[in-house]
């Protein structure tokens, strides 16, 4: 039954290879698959990506189905154009990882043992570090870093940064500092906007935006998944908006527009809250087993 399941799964893939290569066919390929180069479908990789994140948080799992075979498709292609122009193929990518995942895994795949995540950690950094060609330099945390969060977002990227440095002892000495912080970087960027110096108030922006994420990181709070959150939120409201305006904005006066906020916040909350007193409900007619 297993080795069953095996042959459907490397069937499955193997087709899907079978499409993206004809698919790519310079005599009966599509125009615009033939038009793609690496490069070129860098902005569809971070798309599904996160379009695949969107689907787990919503815990939807038709759409995480869907959105990771997106995602697939995406490795495929990026395999495709390396075999063509003869640098790699899929069966390239797949040893590598595999080798990658073994090597890193000597308390599965070897004798050594590692009982907690912490201790699988230090090992993968340790073994990390050891297939990298030694360097002499005197910034190797620095290098590190700007390995790690050069393909990154900003926000993870600023995650990444804090905790490392916050590890090297390079940290605030309480929260209330850290509050001072924000309150300094806050102020700092109200000068700069307030002079017009919109090259400098970027500069403030991001240095409030690293302080903030900083605050978030203290209390274990996740900022992507907070902004996640509101920006959903937000268009939730937004769309009740629209929808009592019949989706026209214009002739309406912004008192009009924020009492209807308002009402969206109201009206949602009222809904999600009469939603889940009807699940306990619902729950509770159930019989004990």
């Amino acid at each position: 039954m297993e080795q069953n399941h095996k042959d459907i799964t490397t069937s499955a893939i193997r087709e899907l290879i079978e499409i993206v290569a004809k698919l790519r066919s310079p005599s009966e390929g599509c125009p615009w698959d033939l038009a793609q180069t690496h490069e070129s479908l860098i902005p569809y990789i971070l798309e599904e990506a996160y379009e695949v994140v969107d689907a787990i948080r919503n815990k939807d799992n038709k759409e995480i189905k869907e959105e990771l075979g997106d995602l697939l498709l995406q490795v495929v292609l990026q395999a495709q154009i390396g075999n063509e122009q003869r640098l790699f193929n899929l069966e390239d990518i797949a040893k590598e990882i595999s080798n990658k995942l073994i090597r890193r895994h000597p308390h599965v795949f070897e004798n050594q043992k590692a009982t907690t995540i912490d201790e699988v950690k230090n090992n993968w950094e340790k073994i990390k570090m050891l297939e990298k060609p030694y360097k002499t330099s005197l910034t190797p945390i620095s290098d590190d870093l700007k390995e790690k969060v050069r393909s990154q977002p900003a926000i993870a990227g600023t995650m990444e940064i804090s905790k490392k440095a916050a590890k090297c002892g390079f940290e605030w000495e309480d929260i209330e500092s850290l509050w001072d912080k924000v309150h300094e970087e806050f102020s700092e960027l109200k000068v700069a906007l307030k002079n017009n110096d919109l090259s400098n108030a970027e500069e403030e922006l991001g240095d409030l935006l690293f302080t903030i994420i900083n605050v978030g990181r203290w209390y274990n709070l996740s900022p992507e998944e907070g902004l996640a959150g509101t920006n959903k939120r937000f268009i939730e409201r937004f769309s009740y908006m629209e929808s009592t305006l019949e989706g026209d904005f214009s002739g309406h006066p912004l008192n009009e527009i924020k009492k209807l906020w308002e009402n969206a916040k109201d009206s949602i909350k009222q809904r999600k809250n009469t939603s889940q007193e009807n699940s306990e409900t619902f729950k509770g007619t159930l019989p004990d087993r």
